[in-house]
Protein backbone atom coordinates (compact mmCIF):
# COMPACT_ATOMS: atom_id res chain seq x y z
CA UNK A 1 0.00 0.00 0.00
CA UNK A 2 2.69 2.29 0.75
CA UNK A 3 4.35 1.48 -2.56
CA UNK A 4 0.99 2.20 -4.25
CA UNK A 5 0.50 5.48 -2.75
CA UNK A 6 4.08 6.67 -3.09
CA UNK A 7 3.79 5.54 -7.23
CA UNK A 8 0.59 7.53 -7.55
CA UNK A 9 1.58 10.86 -6.24
CA UNK A 10 4.68 10.46 -8.15
CA UNK A 11 3.16 9.66 -11.41
CA UNK A 12 0.79 12.85 -10.45
CA UNK A 13 3.81 15.32 -10.34
CA UNK A 14 5.03 13.78 -13.17
CA UNK A 15 2.34 14.13 -15.67
CA UNK A 16 2.01 17.68 -13.97
CA UNK A 17 5.19 18.60 -15.12
CA UNK A 18 5.12 17.59 -18.75
CA UNK A 19 1.35 17.58 -19.82
CA UNK A 20 1.61 21.00 -21.47
CA UNK A 21 -2.23 20.52 -22.91
CA UNK A 22 -3.56 24.11 -21.96
CA UNK A 23 -1.96 27.29 -22.02
CA UNK A 24 1.99 27.40 -21.37
CA UNK A 25 3.51 28.57 -18.96
CA UNK A 26 7.15 28.95 -17.47
CA UNK A 27 7.18 30.85 -13.98
CA UNK A 28 9.70 29.92 -11.65
CA UNK A 29 9.54 31.49 -7.81
CA UNK A 30 11.39 31.38 -4.46
CA UNK A 31 10.92 32.17 -1.12
CA UNK A 32 11.05 31.38 2.12
CA UNK A 33 8.12 30.19 4.67
CA UNK A 34 7.28 29.72 8.44
CA UNK A 35 4.38 28.41 11.02
CA UNK A 36 3.56 26.12 13.27
CA UNK A 37 3.08 22.43 13.80
CA UNK A 38 1.10 20.30 16.18
CA UNK A 39 2.16 16.24 15.92
CA UNK A 40 1.86 13.54 17.84
CA UNK A 41 2.68 10.05 16.95
CA UNK A 42 0.37 7.18 16.54
CA UNK A 43 1.66 4.41 18.76
CA UNK A 44 0.52 0.82 19.34
CA UNK A 45 0.15 0.08 22.37
CA UNK A 46 -1.63 3.19 22.48
CA UNK A 47 0.26 6.03 24.17
CA UNK A 48 -2.19 8.99 25.56
CA UNK A 49 -1.16 12.15 24.05
CA UNK A 50 -2.41 15.70 23.49
CA UNK A 51 -0.56 17.58 20.46
CA UNK A 52 2.93 18.65 20.79
CA UNK A 53 3.64 22.22 19.37
CA UNK A 54 6.68 23.33 17.34
CA UNK A 55 8.34 25.74 14.76
CA UNK A 56 8.57 24.70 11.35
CA UNK A 57 10.55 26.98 8.59
CA UNK A 58 12.61 27.08 5.46
CA UNK A 59 12.31 28.00 1.33
CA UNK A 60 10.25 27.35 -0.86
CA UNK A 61 10.70 27.06 -4.43
CA UNK A 62 7.78 26.54 -7.40
CA UNK A 63 7.69 26.03 -11.03
CA UNK A 64 4.04 27.47 -12.88
CA UNK A 65 4.03 25.10 -16.18
CA UNK A 66 1.14 25.55 -17.84
CA UNK A 67 -3.13 26.49 -17.80
CA UNK A 68 -5.31 24.16 -18.32
CA UNK A 69 -8.80 25.69 -18.49
CA UNK A 70 -9.29 27.61 -15.47
CA UNK A 71 -6.49 25.20 -13.61
CA UNK A 72 -3.15 26.89 -12.55
CA UNK A 73 -0.68 24.01 -12.91
CA UNK A 74 2.77 23.67 -10.99
CA UNK A 75 5.18 21.66 -8.84
CA UNK A 76 5.83 23.18 -5.29
CA UNK A 77 8.83 21.70 -2.50
CA UNK A 78 10.43 22.77 0.10
CA UNK A 79 13.42 22.33 2.24
CA UNK A 80 12.25 23.16 6.11
CA UNK A 81 13.61 22.89 9.52
CA UNK A 82 10.54 21.37 11.53
CA UNK A 83 10.41 20.75 15.67
CA UNK A 84 7.96 18.05 15.96
CA UNK A 85 7.59 15.09 18.43
CA UNK A 86 4.86 13.98 20.96
CA UNK A 87 3.63 15.22 24.50
CA UNK A 88 1.69 12.70 26.51
CA UNK A 89 -1.70 12.54 28.47
CA UNK A 90 -1.11 11.46 31.82
CA UNK A 91 -3.86 10.79 33.87
CA UNK A 92 -5.84 8.56 36.39
CA UNK A 93 -9.35 6.48 36.17
CA UNK A 94 -10.55 9.65 37.12
CA UNK A 95 -8.70 12.24 34.02
CA UNK A 96 -7.18 13.89 36.52
CA UNK A 97 -3.68 14.45 36.34
CA UNK A 98 -1.33 12.35 37.82
CA UNK A 99 0.85 12.99 40.71
CA UNK A 100 4.32 12.16 41.38
CA UNK A 101 4.83 10.46 44.75
CA UNK A 102 8.46 11.69 45.03
CA UNK A 103 8.07 15.53 43.88
CA UNK A 104 4.61 16.18 44.42
CA UNK A 105 3.65 17.88 40.68
CA UNK A 106 1.65 16.32 38.33
CA UNK A 107 3.71 13.95 35.67
CA UNK A 108 5.06 15.53 32.57
CA UNK A 109 6.92 14.18 29.52
CA UNK A 110 7.63 15.40 26.25
CA UNK A 111 9.86 14.28 23.18
CA UNK A 112 10.70 17.22 20.92
CA UNK A 113 12.86 15.85 17.19
CA UNK A 114 14.72 18.27 15.57
CA UNK A 115 13.95 17.32 11.42
CA UNK A 116 14.74 18.08 7.88
CA UNK A 117 11.31 17.98 5.61
CA UNK A 118 11.46 17.78 2.13
CA UNK A 119 7.99 17.92 0.61
CA UNK A 120 7.20 17.90 -2.93
CA UNK A 121 3.45 19.19 -4.11
CA UNK A 122 1.83 18.80 -7.03
CA UNK A 123 0.38 22.40 -6.95
CA UNK A 124 -2.80 23.08 -8.42
CA UNK A 125 -4.72 26.77 -8.02
CA UNK A 126 -8.02 28.64 -9.26
CA UNK A 127 -8.16 32.73 -9.79
CA UNK A 128 -6.17 35.58 -10.81
CA UNK A 129 -2.01 34.49 -11.40
CA UNK A 130 -1.00 38.09 -11.44
CA UNK A 131 -3.03 40.46 -9.25
CA UNK A 132 -5.43 39.52 -6.70
CA UNK A 133 -6.68 35.92 -5.33
CA UNK A 134 -6.09 32.41 -5.72
CA UNK A 135 -7.30 29.41 -4.05
CA UNK A 136 -5.09 26.27 -3.90
CA UNK A 137 -4.84 22.77 -3.40
CA UNK A 138 -1.38 20.85 -3.11
CA UNK A 139 -0.52 16.97 -2.34
CA UNK A 140 2.76 14.96 -2.49
CA UNK A 141 4.98 13.22 -1.08
CA UNK A 142 7.12 14.37 2.22
CA UNK A 143 10.86 12.85 3.03
CA UNK A 144 12.34 13.35 6.50
CA UNK A 145 15.67 12.58 8.65
CA UNK A 146 16.21 13.04 12.43
CA UNK A 147 18.72 15.58 13.64
CA UNK A 148 18.76 15.11 16.76
CA UNK A 149 16.06 14.75 19.35
CA UNK A 150 15.57 15.98 23.18
CA UNK A 151 13.33 14.69 25.99
CA UNK A 152 11.21 17.24 28.77
CA UNK A 153 10.21 15.40 31.62
CA UNK A 154 9.53 16.84 35.36
CA UNK A 155 10.13 13.33 37.47
CA UNK A 156 12.74 10.31 37.60
CA UNK A 157 11.87 7.28 35.68
CA UNK A 158 12.77 5.50 38.51
CA UNK A 159 9.83 7.47 40.77
CA UNK A 160 7.13 7.12 37.88
CA UNK A 161 4.21 6.68 39.41
CA UNK A 162 2.54 3.80 37.47
CA UNK A 163 -0.20 2.63 39.78
CA UNK A 164 -2.28 6.00 39.34
CA UNK A 165 -1.87 5.70 35.69
CA UNK A 166 -4.71 5.04 33.35
CA UNK A 167 -2.26 4.03 30.74
CA UNK A 168 0.95 1.96 31.78
CA UNK A 169 2.32 2.17 28.09
CA UNK A 170 5.64 3.81 28.92
CA UNK A 171 8.68 1.99 27.15
CA UNK A 172 8.64 4.76 24.60
CA UNK A 173 9.80 7.28 27.47
CA UNK A 174 13.37 5.86 27.32
CA UNK A 175 13.82 4.51 23.78
CA UNK A 176 15.82 7.02 21.38
CA UNK A 177 14.67 7.70 17.66
CA UNK A 178 15.49 4.42 16.04
CA UNK A 179 14.42 5.29 12.13
CA UNK A 180 15.84 8.93 11.18
CA UNK A 181 14.56 8.31 7.72
CA UNK A 182 11.22 9.25 7.65
CA UNK A 183 8.45 9.66 4.90
CA UNK A 184 5.30 9.82 4.04
CA UNK A 185 1.87 12.29 2.39
CA UNK A 186 1.31 15.86 2.77
CA UNK A 187 -1.57 17.80 1.33
CA UNK A 188 -2.79 21.29 1.92
CA UNK A 189 -5.64 23.96 0.97
CA UNK A 190 -4.76 27.34 1.28
CA UNK A 191 -5.25 31.06 -0.36
CA UNK A 192 -2.61 32.95 -2.20
CA UNK A 193 -2.22 36.90 -3.22
CA UNK A 194 -0.38 38.00 -5.68
CA UNK A 195 1.07 41.46 -7.19
CA UNK A 196 3.32 41.66 -9.88
CA UNK A 197 5.52 44.10 -7.92
CA UNK A 198 5.81 42.68 -4.57
CA UNK A 199 4.99 38.58 -4.98
CA UNK A 200 3.12 36.41 -4.11
CA UNK A 201 2.13 35.50 -0.17
CA UNK A 202 0.59 32.44 0.63
CA UNK A 203 -1.59 30.80 3.81
CA UNK A 204 -1.70 27.33 4.20
CA UNK A 205 -3.32 24.56 6.21
CA UNK A 206 -1.67 21.07 5.64
CA UNK A 207 -1.42 17.18 7.23
CA UNK A 208 1.03 15.10 6.67
CA UNK A 209 0.33 11.40 7.64
CA UNK A 210 3.76 9.55 7.97
CA UNK A 211 4.23 5.94 6.58
CA UNK A 212 7.19 5.18 8.32
CA UNK A 213 7.99 4.41 12.06
CA UNK A 214 10.57 5.40 14.54
CA UNK A 215 10.52 2.55 16.20
CA UNK A 216 11.62 -0.99 15.16
CA UNK A 217 7.83 -2.48 13.84
CA UNK A 218 8.74 -6.83 13.64
CA UNK A 219 7.53 -9.19 15.96
CA UNK A 220 10.15 -8.85 18.14
CA UNK A 221 9.89 -5.34 18.66
CA UNK A 222 7.54 -3.35 21.28
CA UNK A 223 5.86 -1.23 19.31
CA UNK A 224 3.51 -2.71 16.20
CA UNK A 225 3.30 1.22 14.95
CA UNK A 226 4.46 4.56 15.74
CA UNK A 227 4.35 6.61 12.74
CA UNK A 228 3.83 10.77 13.04
CA UNK A 229 0.79 13.05 12.38
CA UNK A 230 1.32 16.35 11.83
CA UNK A 231 -0.88 19.49 11.39
CA UNK A 232 0.64 22.78 10.08
CA UNK A 233 -0.52 26.32 9.47
CA UNK A 234 2.17 27.93 7.40
CA UNK A 235 2.94 31.34 5.80
CA UNK A 236 4.95 31.61 2.57
CA UNK A 237 6.17 34.40 0.48
CA UNK A 238 7.55 33.73 -3.04
CA UNK A 239 9.17 36.27 -5.48
CA UNK A 240 9.68 35.79 -9.42
CA UNK A 241 12.67 34.89 -10.99
CA UNK A 242 11.57 33.65 -14.21
CA UNK A 243 7.69 34.96 -15.62
CA UNK A 244 5.84 33.97 -19.03
CA UNK A 245 6.11 36.63 -21.54
CA UNK A 246 2.31 37.59 -22.23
Amino acid sequence: MRRLLISAVFSLLVSGAYAQIGLYRNDMSIGVNGGYVLSNVGFNPKVNQTYHGGFTGGVSFRYVCEKYFSTICALQAEVNFAQIGWKEEILDANDAPVINPVTGVAEQYSRTMNYVQIPIFAHLGWGREDKGFQFFFQAGPQLGFCLSESTKMNFNFEDINLDDRVNHTVAQDTMAVENKFDYGIAAGLGVEYSHPKVGHFQLEARYYYGLGNIYGDSKKDYFGKSNFGNIIVKLTYLFDIIRTKK
